[in-house]
């Protein structure tokens, strides 16, 4: 149609086209159409009233806004609150009212000079003794609460009718709540760490040291970790020691029956087994480390509320520990792994040394990995690499760190085992084909070698107590042990072998070529992988990490297993350390998930 309109504009003669006539029923459809679109229908009078009650008008609006009270509203929200409590009263109405809370008047008129002499008195609590604040908000001053209109804030109030109160005594209010339902740190209180340091000059000899290495502390974040710990290690009287007089004096005991009791475990458990344990020379200090590179110092204190917490700790990256050990004589850890290298940690100090080869023997000494002290502190010696036929065991002075001297013994398949003489002047060492070589560190060279009656792949040995005699050629140690990979322990008196009266002055005639054991142990069936002797030589203990809670106690003299523990219900697991504290009264057992179990032995 509009092509064509066009066209006609324009002046050219074009045909028209004739629409087609309509139905009689589109023609009523189309003009029922137009007259609704065209023509509005008008209101009848309850249209426009619905239309008023529903969406108002102008008049009506404004006379509701001149007629709106907040009162009516508060007085209708009141009156539909007291009917809810008159049904909730119903449900109550056995119950004498005694017996029920103090009722609750809600918002009660508080005059400005109550107020003034609350907010008078908060202030004079709240600035007594303590600094004043460096900002205030003057808008607090201007703010007013109503404590008892809110539910939540009704626990501030003082008195059953206090209502209303100052920004500023609100404010402070909320700050007392928070103090009680979060008391002060320790660290940021500032009486009780005046007072702590108080009592570090009283116990300290020079004042004048102590408030400097305090300044230190503070000021020098490199040193927080290494200067507590050796404080607490010069401070002796905070760590309790074992006096001569108390649990030192000698004792004797039981056979067959031991009265051990468990006591409280070592704080926290280790990201891995804990492969190595011991007890301080004089301390009550737990050394333990693992796989996990971590060295960890416990202060063995069995007292609530925190048993056994944890001194310090020593991560050396990269480093998974094997063996580490307490200088017997100074503030010093010596601590290695399966590495080139290994270290020592000063205590005092807080410095770790590094120590990366054997000087003229780094291509015997391949791995530091597995190293004993000698009980004089004196030498350090470090397992060497295995040869052909053979095994190296490298002296060096603990001191110094410089190489002394070597020990070389032919045995098939290396060295599986060596322990220090009890007077620190030669090595016993087990090769893995059964023979034992006594080895003499003064003379360099070794004193005899026995055999171990039915090894079978000799796995560990360990020496204990004592002898009497003096300057022994054997040294000092009245019992070894020898484990095997059958699970079989055998225990031999060396007191026998030196008071032997077939033995002549000879070194060579001292110890026989085969000894018979004093006693032969079968309860364990799995290889036998810890044997450890109590330092006052009356406790062997012998367990293996590869069956669970395979551990088990020998008595001596008497060479009896004792009987009543373990039970089956002894928690142990699968052990990977034992360690004897230097009284002999404590038994620390670690495992594969990182647990240290300890347990008091009375008689």
């Amino acid at each position: 149609m509009a092509r064509q309109r066009t066209r006609k504009h324009v002046g050219q003669k074009v045909p028209v086209q004739r629409p087609t006539p309509s139905t009689q029923d589109e023609t009523e459809l189309a003009s029922e159409a137009e007259s609704q679109s065209d023509v509005e229908m008008e209101k009848d009078a309850t249209e426009a009233e619905l239309e008023k009650l529903v969406f108002g008008d102008s008049a009506g609006f404004r006379e509701g806004i001149r007629s709106f009270d907040l009162g009516d509203e508060r007085a209708s929200g009141e009156s539909s609150a007291s009917g809810e409590e008159e049904t909730k009263d119903d449900e109550l109405e056995g119950i004498q009212d005694d017996d029920l809370f103090f009722m609750d008047a809600g918002p009660t008129d508080v005059d400005g000079q109550a107020l003034a002499q609350a907010s008078q008195s908060d202030d004079e609590d709240a600035t007594h003794g303590r600094d004043p604040p460096a900002w205030e908000d003057s808008d607090e001053e201007r703010m007013v609460v109503s404590l008892a209109s809110v539910p939540r804030l009704r626990k501030l109030r003082r008195t059953e009718v206090e209502d209303v109160i100052s920004g500023r005594d609100y404010a402070r209010r909320l700050r007392r709540q928070f103090q009680l339902l979060n008391p002060v740190p320790v660290w940021a209180d500032k009486s009780a760490r005046q007072s702590s340091r108080k009592r570090r000059r009283r116990t300290s000899g020079s004042s004048a040291e102590e408030s400097s290495s305090a300044d230190d502390m503070e000021t020098n974040d490199g040193e927080v970790e290494a200067q507590p710990l050796a404080k607490l290690l010069r401070d002796f009287d905070s760590l309790t020691r074992r006096t001569e007089n108390g649990t030192s004096r000698k004792r004797k005991l039981r056979s067959e029956v031991i009265d051990i009791q468990r006591m409280k475990d070592v704080t926290g458990v280790q990201p891995s087994a804990i492969t190595s344990l011991s007890f301080h020379p004089t301390l009550p200090l737990l050394l333990s480390s693992g796989p996990s590179s971590t060295l960890y110092l416990h202060h063995i204190s069995p007292q609530p509320p925190n048993p056994n917490p944890l001194l310090t700790s020593l991560h050396m990256k990269r480093t998974p520990l094997t063996t580490t050990a307490f200088h017997p004589q100074d503030d010093r850890i010596f601590l290695s792994a399966r590495r080139r290298y290994f270290h020592i940690w000063n205590l005092q100090s807080g410095i770790v040394e590094k120590v990366s080869r054997v000087y003229g023997h780094q291509h015997e000494q391949r791995s530091m990995e597995r190293f004993k002290l000698s009980p004089h502190g004196k030498y350090l010696a470090l397992l060497g690499s295995s040869r052909k036929g053979g095994g190296v065991i490298n002296i060096l002075d603990a001191y110094t760190l410089q190489w002394t001297s070597q020990a070389r013994i032919e045995s098939r398949g290396g060295i599986a085992e060596f322990e220090w003489w009890g007077d620190g002047r030669g090595l016993c060492i087990a090769g893995k084909n059964g023979e034992v070589t006594e080895w003499n560190v003064e003379e360099r060279s070794t004193v005899a070698r026995w055999q171990d009656e039915g090894a079978v792949g000799t796995a560990v040995l360990a020496l204990g107590g004592a002898t009497g005699s003096t300057k022994g050629p054997i040294g000092e140690d009245r019992w070894v042990a020898v484990g095997s990979s059958s699970g079989v322990v055998n225990i031999y008196d060396r007191r026998i072998w030196v008071n032997s009266e077939a033995s002549s002055s000879s070194d060579d005639s001292i110890i026989p070529k085969a000894p018979k054991p004093s006693r032969t142990f079968d309860q364990l069936t799995t290889p036998i992988s810890h044997l450890v002797f109590s330092p006052d030589g009356q406790i062997l203990a012998m367990g293996s990490r590869w069956k669970k809670d395979a551990l088990r106690l020998v008595h001596l003299p008497s060479c009896s297993v004792y009987r009543n523990w373990p039970t089956n219900g002894t928690p142990l697991g699968r052990i990977t350390a034992v360690a004897f504290s230097k009284d002999s009264d404590l038994l620390a057992v670690a495992n594969e998930q990182g647990k240290i179990r300890m347990w008091e032995i009375r008689s």
